[in-house]
């Protein structure tokens, strides 16, 4: 630690903003754009072409998501571009994780009431411990192995997800088997031997609730208690922001959901869903559904890849917010194709969901590993002589 020195963030890199607004986003763009949401858009036109750190500048749940990128991309207008001053004094990649460690400093600094916001000025000031470059570059890399890992296995589940989908897509929408159409019944729309059921007919239908918050004896338990947040761009939900203790769970035992039940949003931002991957619980603002039969599980999750123009259509009734009710959701139709197809998709795709799940505990655990080193190479209390940089 002798030889690390204390700086601000301003003596080493430089900070740009974003230009464009968060309407900007292009179905079929070919340029990442980066806004305070979590997800990446497309857009048809970039306005950097540089190695940097994103960070975003502000965002009403307190929340700024960071990422390190290099490339070409457009940014929202609130979003921070951080690049290098002098690569012979700083690595960039070091300067990524210094931040991310100190984030919630900058949360709990962050002004404004109903959406929170970090400053130029705070950002750089924030004071940065600085090991000589090699130092710096070591602990990068093996911070980097961490999250290459990770990526790769986020990658491995999109393929996997992907191949579900496309079948999901042939089989189920453009009636296809096996490169052959399907007879069409006229009167129905529907293959010949296929018909119309409801939701409800696939599993029962849970709304979730909220325990009481005046009891703190029903939280801080290990029990997921699941918000829509927490589903966003997973296939199974497998970490939540907040977990019941048995004591709280217990009591709404009927809210109680299986693994492979599916969680769908039904309030404000409709169609987000996700997988159960154990035990849990959900808010008010979810539907889910514990399938009747092993069968209906993958096919409704295909299914619900296209539910969100149908919430927003049932749930709207003149209101600026969607809300989709436990009778609405419950009587949404639904296809039901033949048994054997059911049975087919099923067999076929449940090998590949049963991967995702091990992919994505895989990955929590390289998160923990991960994030128990951060700390302590970013504060020297690890010698990163005695490391292997491989992990």
């Amino acid at each position: 630690m002798s030889e690390w020195q204390e700086v601000r963030l301003k003596d080493i890199v430089t900070f740009r903003v974003g230009r464009l607004d968060s309407n900007a986003m292009e179905e079929d763009g070919i340029y990442p754009f980066f806004t305070c949401a979590p997800k990446t858009y497309k857009i048809n036109s970039y306005a950097f072409d540089t190695t940097a750190i994103l960070l975003a500048g502000n965002n009403a749940t307190g929340i700024f998501p960071i990422k390190f990128y290099s490339g070409k991309f457009n940014c929202y207008q609130r979003t921070y571009v951080i690049e290098n001053i002098n690569n012979s004094v700083s690595d960039l990649k070091f300067m990524f994780f210094s931040i991310k460690i100190q984030l919630d400093f900058l949360r709990n600094m962050s002004v404004g009431a109903t959406t929170k916001f970090l400053t130029k000025g705070m950002l750089e000031n924030l004071k940065i411990n600085l090991p000589p470059l090699p130092t710096q570059q070591k602990i990068a890399k093996i911070l980097s192995n961490y999250d290459d890992l990770i990526e790769n296995n986020l990658k491995r589940i999109k393929l996997l997800e992907e191949s579900a989908r496309l079948t999901y897509e042939e089989w189920f929408l453009r009636f296809r088997i096996d490169g052959k159409k399907l007879e069409i019944d006229p009167e129905s729309g529907l293959p010949l031997g296929w018909e119309c059921k409801l939701m409800k007919d696939f599993g029962e239908v849970v709304t979730g609730k909220t325990p009481s918050t005046n009891n703190e004896d029903y939280y801080g338990g290990d029990i997921p208690f699941v918000k829509t947040p927490s589903m966003h761009g997973n296939t199974y939900t497998l970490e939540t922001t907040e977990y019941l203790t048995s004591l709280g769970a217990n009591s709404q035992q009927n809210k109680f959901l299986s693994k492979n039940s599916l969680m769908v949003s039904c309030i404000g931002t409709a169609g987000v869903y996700s997988l159960v991957a154990s035990n849990c619980q959900t808010n008010q603002q979810i539907n889910s559904i514990k399938f009747y039969k092993e069968e209906y599980i993958f096919y409704i999750y295909g299914f619900a890849g296209h539910l969100t123009n149908v919430l927003d259509a049932i749930g709207s009734n003149g209101a600026t917010m969607t809300n989709v009710n436990k009778t609405k959701f419950e009587n949404i139709k639904v296809p039901m194709p033949s048994v054997d197809l059911l049975e087919r998709f099923h067999n076929t795709f449940n090998p590949n969901f049963e991967s995702i799940l091990n992919i994505m505990k895989q990955n929590q655990l390289l998160k923990e590993a991960r994030d128990i080193l951060l700390p302590r190479l970013m504060t020297g209390m690890i010698d990163t002589n005695d490391m292997d940089i491989a992990v």
